[in-house]
C-alpha cells in the first residue's frame, strides 16, 4: 500500500482530545514515530507556576491514538505543567518499553546519577520552553548544552522568533544537537522574511539541528491544521534538510484543551504531513525519513525488520 490511501471500508476511532473519529487517509511506514507527545496525570502535582494545567491523558489514550493515526513508536516529552518534575514522564516511558524515548525537563544542577537514571530510562534530550515553560532562562541553553553533552543527549527548544533569532551566534558554537519543536514556532507569514527563520534553515542544513513539524495549528494564525499557509513552510523545511525532519501530533493538545485553540483531528494531521511530502518530492521515501529513519537516527531507536 503506497501512502496514499487506506482500503475504502471506514474505520472509526474515538481518541480522547481528537477532534474526528476516522482513520488517515495515509498508511503509514512500519515503524512510524510520532515525536511529540505529552502525558498528564493528576497524581503528580502541576507546578505552582504553570498555565496549562490539561485533564488526565495517560498511555491507555496514548496507544488509542496510536491505533487511529498508525504510529507505534513515540516520543514523550515532559509538559510545561510538571516543570522539572518527570515521574509522569518516567512511569510513561516505563509502561510503553522500546518503543518509546523521552525529552526530560531538568534544571542543571542534577546528579550525574540522576541523569543516568533518565538515561537508562529512555530519556534522549532536554527541553527548554521558553514560550509557557516555567524554568530556565535564555541564560540556560549553554549550561543545560554543557551538562548533557557527555550523554549524547539534544537540546529541545521552544522560543519566539525575535528571542532566537538574537541567539543565533549561542546556537551555532552549542555542543549538542538541537531540536526546534512546532515548526521552529514561526508564523507562516514570516517565513522568508525573518531572520529567526534563516537561521533554523541554516542549522538544518548544517547538521546542526532538527526540526519536528508538530503544532501547526499553533503556528497557523487560523489555529487550522489544514491552513494552506503552512504549506511553504512546511514543504520548505523538507526540501532543505529532509534527513533533519520530524512529525509530532502534540496530542493530547494542552492548548487546545485549554480554550487557546480548537481541538484538531489528529488523522487529518497525517494528511497534511503527507501532503507536505509530495510537495516536497518523493511522498514515500520522504515518509519514511521523517517517521521513520529519522527518529531512529536522533532518538535511538532499534532498526525496523524487514517485511516479506
Amino acid at each position: 500500500m503506497d501512502c496514499d490511501d487506506r482500503p475504502d471500508t471506514p474505520v472509526r476511532f474515538a481518541v480522547p482530545f481528537s477532534a474526528g473519529t476516522a482513520a488517515p487517509r495515509t498508511a503509514l511506514p512500519a515503524g512510524a514515530c510520532d515525536c511529540h507527545v505529552h502525558l498528564y496525570d493528576g497524581r503528580f502535582p502541576a507546578d505552582p507556576a504553570a498555565r496549562l494545567r490539561p485533564p488526565d491523558a495517560g498511555v491507555d489514550e496514548l496507544r488509542a491514538l496510536q491505533r487511529r493515526i498508525g504510529t507505534s513508536r513515540v516520543v514523550l516529552v515532559t509538559p510545561s505543567t510538571y516543570g522539572t518534575d518527570n515521574r509522569c514522564l518516567l512511569e510513561g516511558l516505563a509502561a510503553l518499553g522500546a518503543q518509546a524515548r523521552g525529552v526530560a525537563v531538568i534544571g542543571g544542577h542534577e546528579s550525574d546519577a540522576e541523569l543516568l537514571r533518565l538515561h537508562e530510562a529512555g530519556v534522549r534530550g532536554v527541553r527548554l520552553n521558553l514560550s509557557l515553560g516555567v524554568s530556565g532562562t535564555v541564560d540556560s541553553i549553554v549550561p543545560l548544552a554543557r551538562r548533557i553533552a557527555p550523554l549524547g543527549w539534544h537540546l529541545q527548544l521552544l522560543m519566539a522568533p525575535d528571542l532566537l533569532a538574537a541567539q543565533g551566534p549561542v546556537l551555532r558554537r552549542l555542543p549538542v544537537p538541537l531540536v526546534f519543536d512546532h515548526f521552529g514556532r514561526i508564523p507562516p507569514a514570516l517565513a522568508g522574511r525573518h531572520p529567526a527563520h534563516a537561521l533554523l534553515l541554516e542549522l538544518l542544513q548544517d547538521g546542526r539541528a532538527w526540526m519536528k513539524l508538530s503544532g501547526g495549528y499553533i503556528v497557523s494564525e487560523r489555529h487550522a491544521v489544514d491552513d494552506p499557509a503552512l504549506d511553504a513552510l512546511a514543504a520548505g523545511y523538507l526540501r532543505a534538510a529532509p534527513e533533519r525532519v520530524l512529525w509530532g501530533s502534540d496530542w493530547p493538545h494542552a492548548t487546545a484543551t485549554a480554550g487557546v485553540q480548537p481541538l484538531p483531528d489528529d488523522a487529518l494531521q497525517v494528511d497534511r504531513l503527507a501532503d507536505w511530502a509530495r510537495q516536497a518530492g518523493d511522498a514515500a521515501a520522504t515518509l519514511q525519513r521523517v517517521l521513520v529513519d529519522n527518529p531512529a537516527a536522533l532518538y535511538g531507536f532499534a532498526p525496523v525488520p524487514a517485511t516479506s
